[in-house]
């Protein structure tokens, strides 16, 4: 789990990409990869989830994870299909416990000091921040960071190049979840240029 998070952490950010058709998911990998980020949150909130993250999977150097995962039914569909993490918008123990069981990292919502313990009394050293920005943003990651010293935040809703600086500034965020260069319209488009274009361009604004 700790080199899954060292690679989380040396891409700085995690592209939350939801997709329509799992016939763009090898594309947008590519795309990705070629934009300097091999590394991909794909969310089930679609029925092209599951082949999705099988395809993206396949490809060499290429990191992927399930998001929007609320359910340990779901876990295993997602682990089934290759993905290596597990992201989920709350903190559900049966997520957690199940996503232990089959081997992956878990990455839970945590956004109360509440919700922090539970995090830690699972052993877990990272969690998801969701929604940042309505949430408290990195004040408030800085805020709970304080009486949990060591635990790292993925920050990820409202964030993009204009805020994103914000939440790089703080030394307990791990990396930061968006969707800004992997546009829903886009990957449906076809438009995979543009995407490693967006993918450079945030790679670059994220890593100086």
């Amino acid at each position: 789990m700790t080199e899954l998070l060292d690679q989380i952490a040396a891409a700085r950010l995690v592209p939350v990409v939801v997709l329509d058709d799992a016939k763009d998911a090898a594309p947008l990998a590519h795309a990705l990869i070629a934009g300097g980020l091999p590394v991909a949150e794909v969310t089930f909130r679609t029925d092209a989830a599951v082949a999705s993250i099988e395809a993206m999977s396949a490809i060499a150097g290429m990191l992927v994870g399930a998001g929007t995962v609320l359910t340990a039914e779901q876990v295993d569909a997602a682990v089934d299909a290759g993905a290596s993490y597990i992201v989920s918008p709350g903190l559900s123990i049966a997520v957690v416990r199940r996503a232990k069981e089959r081997g992956v990292l878990a990455l839970p919502g945590a956004v109360t000091a509440t919700e922090v313990q539970a995090a830690l009394a699972e052993g877990l050293t990272a969690v998801k921040f969701f929604p940042a920005e309505t949430s408290g943003g990195a004040a408030a990651i800085k805020a709970l960071s304080a009486p949990f010293a060591g635990l790292k935040f993925v920050p990820t809703g409202g964030i993009g190049p204009k805020n994103v600086a914000e939440y790089t500034a703080v030394s307990a965020v791990l990396a930061i979840g968006g969707s800004w260069m992997v546009p829903r319209d886009k990957v449906a488009a076809g438009a995979f240029d543009e995407i490693t274009a967006l993918t450079a361009e945030a790679v670059a604004l994220v890593r100086g």
